[in-house]
Order: structure tokens, then sequence, then C-alpha cells
């Protein structure tokens, strides 16, 4: 709204100081500092209402240290993170930009399941709260959605490197790139980092190409339900998916900058993707949110953020990585979530098939996922979360390294 607004004065009576609005990095600071303070002023007057509300955790007994003292904590404090990232993206984005509009879509979509999921747990007292099937129904649809809108929406493009030429006068003349309607994505650590996913159904027949679209939405879709699951198993001890999620996000945010900048993707030999800069907008609003929340669900935590929260994170980290172009990355990126979910597979996978072999099941962890492993071999929380954090900003680093090692 603020965008429109000085942008109007700026071209009308042009006002000192309207251009700055014009520029996506002083909005994104702007973003960021709204954020924090949305999160930390008016979160603790959302905790109270909670708590008001007697929304307060059920905690199952697993039998791990200091469990039973987190019964009672509100929950449903996702509503901090989407409340302090949408205000600040409708003050100082461009909500006209499609990236934009699919990231509002996918924050209000995730954080309505992971409410209901929330609600029922608690108001129904049903401690598995959404059934499964409904809630990998949402996940799909919304990854349909983004899935048909990136490949579909005319305004998803990326541009072709500018090149030069000799005229017939041997003057050295510049051309301009041309926008390109491509579902392509980079590869991390190849010298050859393009991969156009017409390839992976251009060999059944000619002008198969134009079908790509069976091949693209299914995969957007995995990596919706993938991620934002793996969010949700992430969000088990206080801190561990706030900061993580922050880290993650922090970095796509990077990969941002240097996709939406001509100078920076034709130095680093990544895609030029038009209209993408504005998405550094959305991400500062979501770091700071994040962060802001992080100040009361550190340990010990005064809120937890439930499915409301962790689910979400899961659904605009997935979208935002899939819009860079960088989803490949993701096993990468987002190894803690990654990890955690292979680690509930694995033990469940090993169980029943010790179960079968041998009338027994069989545990490979102490208990899953794999956070609750180290609780229970001792390990505070504190130093659970730290570690994850650690590993979380090594995983970043490696994944900002491949921009130039292939």
């Amino acid at each position: 709204m603020l965008y429109y607004l000085f942008e109007f004065l700026e071209k009308q009576y042009q006002l000192p100081g309207a251009s700055l609005f014009q520029f996506q990095t002083f909005r994104a600071g702007m973003a960021v500092l709204f954020s924090l303070l949305i999160a930390m002023v008016y979160g603790k007057r959302i905790i109270l209402f909670l708590q008001k509300k007697q929304i307060g955790e059920s905690i199952r007994d697993l039998g791990l240290e200091g469990q039973q003292q987190k019964a009672g904590t509100p929950t449903m404090g996702g509503l901090i993170i989407i409340i302090s990232t949408l205000l600040p993206v409708v003050l100082f984005a461009d909500i006209k930009n499609i990236y934009i509009i699919l990231l509002i879509v996918t924050t209000i979509w995730m954080g309505i399941i992971g409410f209901i999921d929330d609600y029922i747990k608690i108001f129904k007292n049903d401690k598995k709260g959404l059934k499964g099937r409904f809630k990998i129904l949402g996940q799909v649809v919304l990854g349909l959605i983004v899935g048909a809108t990136l490949y579909f929406h005319p305004e998803v493009t990326i541009k072709e490197k500018d090149t030069t030429r000799i005229t017939e006068n041997f003057k050295v003349e510049k051309v301009f790139g041309q926008e390109m309607k491509e579902v392509m994505t980079n590869v991390p650590f190849l010298k050859g980092n393009e991969l156009n996913y017409a390839d992976w159904i251009s060999w059944t027949g000619e002008g198969m190409e134009e079908y790509a679209w069976l091949i693209f939405i299914p995969v957007v879709i995995l990596i919706v339900t993938a991620v934002s699951n793996g969010a949700n198993l992430t969000d088990g001890i206080d801190g561990l998916a706030a900061g993580s999620s922050a880290i993650i996000v922090l970095t796509l945010g990077i990969f941002a900058l240097v996709s939406g900048n001509i100078q920076f993707s034709d130095y680093l030999d990544i895609f030029y993707i038009p209209r993408v800069g504005e998405l550094l907008v959305f991400i500062a609003a979501f770091v700071g949110a994040l962060i802001g929340f992080l100040w009361y669900n550190a340990f010990p935590a005064q809120v937890f953020m439930g499915d409301t929260g962790s689910l979400t994170i899961g659904g605009v980290i997935a979208v935002i990585a899939i819009i860079v172009r960088k989803e490949l990355l993701i096993p990468i990126l987002c190894g803690i979530f990654f990890a955690e979910s292979l680690s509930v597979m694995l033990q469940v996978g090993y169980f029943k098939h010790t179960k079968k072999k041998y009338g027994e099941g069989k545990r490979i962890f102490l208990m899953a996922p794999l956070h609750h492993h180290y609780q229970k071999k001792l390990y505070h929380e504190s130093k659970i979360v730290t570690r994850f954090w650690i590993i979380g900003i090594l995983l970043a680093i490696i994944s900002i390294v491949t921009l130039k090692v292939r």
C-alpha cells in the first residue's frame, strides 16, 4: 500500500524522499524492522490472549526430561509469524507482483490448514488433529496452484543473457536478451548447470515439450509436501524450527537478490529472473517475523508455533526455493528438515521390517524425530538446538558456495 502511495506522490508531486520506495533494498529493510516490532510488541499480547482462552499445548508423555513442565504452554503461536509477515508485506511490497501474490496465498493457505489442525487438537481434544489425508490434500492443492501458476503465468520467465555483435559497419552493438517462458532450474555443483523439465518428456515424441507441466507440477507438489512436513517434524523442541528456518530463509534471500539482479546473475552464470527481486521484501518480513517469534520461543518457550506456524514455514520455504530455481538445493539447504524426516522414515520402516521378520520391532534411534534421540541421550534442549543451528549455518554456506563451485 505504501509502495503505491509513494509511487503516486513521486509521479504527481515529486515529493522528496518518495523515490526511496522504488528501491527493493530500502523496502526490505523497512519490512524486517516492522515485522520484528510487530512480533516482539504484539507477540506478547497474542500470547496473553492465547493464555486467556486456555489455548495450551497438551503434552504426550514420551519420557523426556522437562517435558511435563511444558504442558499448558500457549500454542498456535504461528499466528504471530503469519501476522508479522503479512502486514509489512502489504505495506511495503508490490502486491501486484505474481511472486508476492503466490507467497501471500501460500502463507494464508498453509496457515489455515495448520490452524484447523491445532484447533482440532485443542478444542476437540483429539491429539491426532486433522486427519493426515486431509492435511496432505491441502498441501497437494497448494502445490497444484503454485505449479500451475509458475508454469502458465506469462510473467514467470527467465531472461536470455545480453550479448554483443559486430555490425556491418564494424561497430560493437549490444543485443539485449529476450524473456523466455521456460521451466528450467539450476543444478548445483555441475558446470553445465541448466536443467529443463521439458527434456524429461521430450524424448517421448515430437512436440511433447508442450506437456512439460506433467513433470513440473508433480515435482512442485512433492517439494511443497515434503518441506512443509519436514518443518512440522522439526518443530519439537524450543527454538529449533524457528531458528533453523530463519537461516534457510535468509539464504534464499541471497539467492533472490542475485537472481533478480542482471549483473550478479550474469557474473555467477545463473538465471536472471525478471521481477523476482521483489521477493526480498517478503523474505525480509518473514525473517523478521521468525526472529521476533524466536524471542518468545527460545528455551524455555513462552509459546509454541503449533502446526499453524510449522506448516506455513515449510510451505513458504518450498515455494521461495522453487521460484528462485533452487529447488534441487533443498536437500542441502533444508538439511535439518531432511534429517528429521529421514530419521522418522528410517525408524518406522526398520521397526516394521524387524517386527515382520523377527516378531519384535527394533529401532535405529532411541526416539524419532532425530532431536528426540539426543534428548533421550540426556543432551539439554539448548545444546541440541544450538548445534542444529550450527549445522544449519554450515549447510547454508555450502548452498551459497554452489553459486561458484561447479
